[in-house]
Order: C-alpha cells, then sequence, then structure tokens
C-alpha cells in the first residue's frame, strides 16, 4: 500500500517495499509523471501493477534510478515494456555498462542477483535539476554506499530522496570497502553533504519515511564509526545481508542449496579471502548462517533455511 507522509506534497506517493525491493517514489505532476527508483525483478509485475494503479490512465513518463544495484532498477525492463516511450535517466558512472550490459561490472553477478536488461536513455548528471512532478530537484553526487550514486533535494519543501546513503537507523552496506577500496570516507563526506543540505523530510531506500533527520545522522555515524574501527566488522554485516537478501527472494532454500550458492557467489569468496579466511570457507557459510537464526532474521528445522 502506498505511504502518503503527510509532511509530502500530495504529487508525490511512496510506495514502502520493504527490503527486498528499494521504496519507489511517484510523481503526479500536472504536466507529466514520474518514478524514482523500481525495486527488484522478483517484485517487478507488483511494481508495475501499484504505479498503473496509481497514475489512472495517465502514462509513466520519467524514469530514475539513484544508483544502479538490483533492487532499485530491477524493475526497470518491466516498466519500459508496459510504457515504451519512458525516459530512463541513470547516474554517469555506469552508463558504458549498461549500454554494453556488462552484469560483472554492474555488481549483479558478484552479488548473486538478478537483474533484467533494461534501456538507459539519459545521464541524471549530479549538480544539475531534474523536473519531478511539479517542481525542480537538485540531484547530488552520493558516493559511499555505490560509487556512482545520486541523492535528490527539492530545496523549497527540503525534502531529501537519499537512496542508500541514509537510512533512519544507517545507511547500505559500503559495496567498494568489499572491492578493497577506501569508501569509508566518502560515507562520511556524504553525510556531511546531507547534513549541509538540511532536509526536513527524508524519503529513503529502504524503511519508512522520516523526519527526524539529525538524529538519524547521529546513528549512522556512530555506525560509521564503528565499521571504520572495524572492518571486518563490516565485512562479516554485508555478507549477513547478502545472505539475507537472497534469503527474502528465496523464502525457504535447503542448507546445500544455500551452501552451493553461497560458495558459487564471488562476494563471498571474496570476503572470505580478505576477512575470514583463518576458517574453512563451509564453517564460515555454516556460521553465517547460525549468525542469522540467532538473531531472528532467519530459523533453520535442520534441512531447510527459512526467513523470519
Amino acid at each position: 500500500m502506498p505511504l502518503d507522509a503527510p509532511t509530502l506534497a500530495p504529487e508525490i506517493t511512496v510506495f514502502e517495499r520493504g527490503w527486498l525491493s528499494a521504496n519507489n517514489v511517484l510523481f503526479t505532476g500536472r504536466q507529466s509523471t514520474a518514478l524514482v527508483d523500481s525495486g527488484y525483478c522478483a517484485h517487478a509485475a507488483q511494481t508495475v501493477a501499484l504505479i498503473e494503479a496509481s497514475l489512472k490512465g495517465r502514462p509513466l513518463d520519467l524514469l530514475i534510478n539513484t544508483h544502479l544495484h538490483s533492487d532499485h532498477c530491477g524493475g526497470n525492463a518491466a516498466l519500459q515494456v508496459r510504457w515504451p516511450q519512458l525516459n530512463t535517466r541513470i547516474p554517469p558512472g555506469q552508463w558504458t555498462q549498461v549500454q554494453s550490459w556488462d552484469p560483472v561490472a554492474l555488481s549483479y553477478t558478484p552479488t548473486g542477483q538478478d537483474c533484467p536488461r533494461f534501456r538507459a536513455d539519459n545521464m541524471l548528471q549530479p549538480g544539475t535539476e531534474v523536473l519531478l512532478g511539479d517542481s525542480a530537484w537538485q540531484a547530488h553526487a552520493a558516493p559511499g554506499h555505490d560509487n556512482h550514486a545520486v541523492l535528490l533535494f527539492e530545496p523549497r519543501s527540503r525534502v531529501l530522496i537519499s537512496g542508500d546513503a541514509l537510512w533512519e537507523n544507517g545507511f547500505g552496506v559500503v559495496f567498494p570497502e568489499l572491492d578493497g577500496q577506501q569508501a569509508f570516507a566518502e560515507v562520511g563526506a556524504t553525510l556531511d553533504l546531507i547534513e549541509r543540505l538540511g532536509p526536513l523530510t527524508v524519503i529513503p531506500g529502504h524503511g519508512s519515511v522520516f523526519g527526524d533527520v539529525p538524529a538519524a545522522l547521529q546513528r549512522a555515524r556512530r555506525r560509521l564509526a564503528g565499521f571504520q574501527a572495524d572492518p571486518a566488522k563490516h565485512a562479516r554485516h554485508a555478507a549477513k545481508v547478502l545472505l539475507k537478501y537472497k534469503l527474502l527472494e528465496w523464502q525457504q532454500a535447503p542448507l546445500a542449496q544455500v551452501h552451493a550458492w553461497l560458495g558459487a557467489t564471488p562476494y563471498f569468496s571474496l570476503l572470505h579471502a580478505r576477512f575470514f579466511a583463518d576458517q574453512p570457507a563451509p564453517q564460515w557459510a555454516s556460521q553465517l548462517m547460525q549468525e542469522l537464526v540467532d538473531s531472528g532474521a532467519a530459523r533453520s528445522d535442520g534441512s531447510l533455511l527459512h526467513n523470519a
């Protein structure tokens, strides 16, 4: 169901989708319509149905992605089929990889996730404005979680569409760090940018719309400091997030299937080699599953791992 937050303009509808699919932000302006982020491919039919029902016969004119992780752009292809004239704009950093469709460089193969090939028509350049509904929104570079991410800010209402740069209780996994890049500082710089913009309301990539931005920034900075002090803690967190994400898609899977997927997914081999090589890989995989169970994020009956 859509969430119409009282602090948002009537032309904005936020579809809070959970964690498998990023939130979708729909704009119905007087002259045009737009959507920010399209969710994961497993929910693509539902995404099309939600948008179609909300548009009430109007076409969807513009689609924007804050970044190209599979949970934010997995519905792009289905939306383009439904509205062939749809103009799709993406951040510029992965323009070439989308045009040639490189699922390794786009992170889908390394993370063991899926994303149907979609078309990109234009770039969304940081430092420019884009008309969403009836207002001009600023695009700002927001590296950290993803090197190429952008966030969107409307200065009159001071509403921020933050993607995964800021949630009410943290931020997304810092994937460049997992690849050996030094990206924690960029997370901090993006948090500083958000503080300078001074939003009153944040529409995050996941979770509910929220308003106490200073408190959210404080929580995010504490979390960042913990990861900077102990990068292995971040790596373990990332591994569990990726496994939980797949479990959200599967809902349940035999333990043998989970082990096979972990063994075949490049990010887990990378994380194991960089941070946990003192443990045999199967033992480490079993430990990740057990930690999900212990935290209440999963349950196991001895033969199956279930989402919880």
